[in-house]
């Protein structure tokens, strides 16, 4: 500075000095205030519209023929596209700074956006999303994370999270994502809102980018079903009459075990919801990993051999691990030669996800797409024409912020033992909200087979009203007490059960110890044989809970400690089954069975 003073100083009297000195001030003025406008405008657009949009612009619905024509079926409704859509003119980043600076605008607009453009919906702009389609929490280290409307501390979801966030928000009608391994269907739980998911296929992926093809589908949100339904016969190019067929739902029940939610409040209310419809067949029951693990042969391999999950769900996380596994060789395939020339800088999740998939290698990647044919004929034995899976669609909540935890083994174990099987199914799922559990969003999926997607949309169509009524007689409803009875005759049930169990007739066991429990709710004992016969059936939620009121009412009963840890790993709840062995080694430092489970636990949860 000193210098710059001294030369004008030495040159007072030339006047191209004082021009040179003005135009350099002025710049400097003017680049200042540029960047304060900026800032300020970003934080205007941040609060308002939630962090959701990377770029505001408006792209016009074609132009629509005059009356007395049909009006077109998406007039005046307003959408937002994720950033992985091609638009004309601009650059698709991928979510991430590195991938835009080193891309060219494109040279047309995505297949889908085009569609939704010509039936006369208005996009008005680009959302945020986790960078390279990578992550299922709606993170993003470059841009920011979309403000969840529902939960404002706690994730969005991802990897679409701006288009969730922009529909939940009501800043549009409606907005499109991608689908890989659950980048629509977390996002939509996540945020309360309806999320679909179509058939692999179904829907061009042109002037899409790819992250794994095998696996990507575009998806996409909306608060009102109608909605989703209008936008699916557009994006599908569906017939407007099909025949009506009956409807038959099928509810997984182990895999409702994995949710922490209240069956009140997701299988009970759909169960009440399809009793006030007609055409719907009465609802069956399925243990869906043990389905899988019969019909699946080539997950052999795959299947982890721990004696805890044997009637677990070891099946599906048999099944998730492919998944990631065609996922990371797939986005090899794809941007290998980009990661290792431009070297982006990325968020710890996703860097985390990269290094795996271009460090690995990929010996018999047949396998892989063996176990997605076979799956796909599974559920199409399973389903048929007229079924429709019940499966919850996300096992935990919304994770904090910043939270550690969803880096964490347990989080995604459970969240991709449930979303593999569309993903690797190549069937169509929809995410539909139930209204909440405490100020968390609760969700259930319907799942169908690979093509029958205008079925799926005219059930959550059909059904939805009915769900949503009975959503609000839930909320409402209390539980009934445990009632209190003889000791004597208690005592009598309890061994009739005990005799039950060691028949290996663990159902009769189930209802003695019912029995026992109604006459006298404060024996730990009752509780505990009861949690015994529950995880021979498989029954891993209903005997955690049985152990934890056993506990309650015997701090010391090594036995509840021992069964609450063993169901807890089959539920994939690795550090929480951990504490639970801990616990039983120090009331019973010698148990080997403790000490066993603590080591194995221990690998797993480092």
């Amino acid at each position: 500075m000193s210098k710059t003073l001294n030369l004008i100083k030495t040159n007072i009297s030339n006047p191209k000095v004082w021009i040179v000195a003005g135009i350099t001030v002025a710049g400097i003025i003017v680049l200042v205030e540029t960047s304060r406008r900026r800032r300020k405008k970003a934080m205007i657009i941040k609060s308002g519209d939630f962090g959701a949009f990377l770029e505001r612009f408006e792209l016009i619905p074609f132009p629509q023929p005059p009356p007395p024509a049909a009006k077109i079926p998406l007039s005046g409704l307003t959408f937002a596209i994720k950033d992985i859509f091609d638009v004309k003119g601009y650059v698709t980043g991928f979510g991430n700074t590195d991938w835009q600076r080193t891309h060219e605008p494109a040279d047309k607009t995505a297949v889908a956006v085009t569609a939704l453009l010509k039936n006369g919906a208005k996009c008005v702009g680009k959302t945020v999303m986790d960078e390279l389609a990578f992550g299922i929490t709606g993170e993003n280290k470059h841009y920011g994370t979309p403000t969840n409307p529902n939960m404002p501390s706690n994730v969005p979801g991802g990897s679409s999270s701006g288009s969730a966030v922009a529909v939940a928000a009501e800043i549009v009608d409606f907005a499109l994502g991608t689908d890989t391994i659950g980048c629509v269907r977390v996002p939509a739980s996540f945020c309360g809102i309806l999320g679909f998911r179509p058939s692999h296929g179904a829907v061009s992926t042109i002037g899409l980018l790819p992250n794994s093809q095998s696996l990507d589908a575009i998806g996409w949100f909306a608060r009102d079903p109608s909605i989703l339904h209008r936008v699916g016969h557009i994006l599908l190019q569906l017939k407007a009459v099909e025949p009506r067929r009956a409807r038959r739902l099928m509810f997984a029940d182990d895999l409702f075990q994995l949710s922490k939610v209240p069956k009140q409040k997701t299988v009970y209310v759909v169960r009440k919801a399809i009793e006030k419809l007609s055409g719907y067949q009465p609802p069956q029951h399925i243990n869906f990993s043990q389905y899988i693990a019969s019909n699946v042969p080539s997950l052999k391999g795959f299947r982890q051999h721990s004696t805890n999950l044997q009637n677990g769900i070891s099946a599906l996380k048999a099944l998730s691990s492919v998944m990631v596994s065609l996922q990371r060789y797939e986005f090899k395939t794809n941007h290998e030669e980009w990661v290792k020339d431009v070297k982006p800088r990325l968020g710890p999740e996703i860097s985390h996800c990269v290094l795996a998939a271009i460090n690995t290698t990929y010996e018999n990647v047949k396998v892989l797409y063996k176990v997605r044919t076979e799956m796909r004929a599974a559920m199409q034995s399973l389903l048929k024409d007229d079924g429709i899976l019940v499966i919850p669609t996300i096992a935990d909540p919304p994770l904090k912020l910043n939270s550690k935890k969803g880096y964490s083994t347990e989080f995604h174990d459970r969240a991709f033992a449930l979303l593999s099987i569309t993903s690797m199914s190549g069937g169509c799922q929809a995410s539909v909200p139930l209204g909440k559990d405490g100020d968390c969003p609760v969700s259930v999926s319907f799942v169908a087979y690979h093509g029958a997607d205008k079925f799926l949309l005219d059930t959550v169509l059909d059904m939805y009203a009915s769900l949503q009524e009975q959503v609000s007689i839930a909320s409402n409803s209390v539980p009934l007490p445990d009632v209190n009875g003889n000791m004597d005759a208690s005592e009598l049930l309890k061994e009739k059960g005990n005799a039950a169990f060691k028949g290996m007739q663990w159902n009769k066991a189930v209802n003695y110890y019912n029995e026992a429990i109604k006459l006298n709710g404060t024996n730990a004992t009752y509780y505990n044989n009861r949690a015994a016969a529950y995880l021979e059936l498989g029954c891993f939620q209903q005997a955690e809970e049985d152990c934890s009121k056993a506990i309650s009412l015997d701090k010391k009963n090594v036995k509840a400690y021992l069964r609450r840890g063993t169901a807890r790993e089959s539920l994939l709840c690795y550090k929480e089954a951990l504490e639970d062995f801990k616990h039983a080694l120090v009331l019973e430092p010698q148990n080997k069975v403790a000490n066993l489970a603590e080591k194995r636990l221990r690998k797993v949860v480092s």
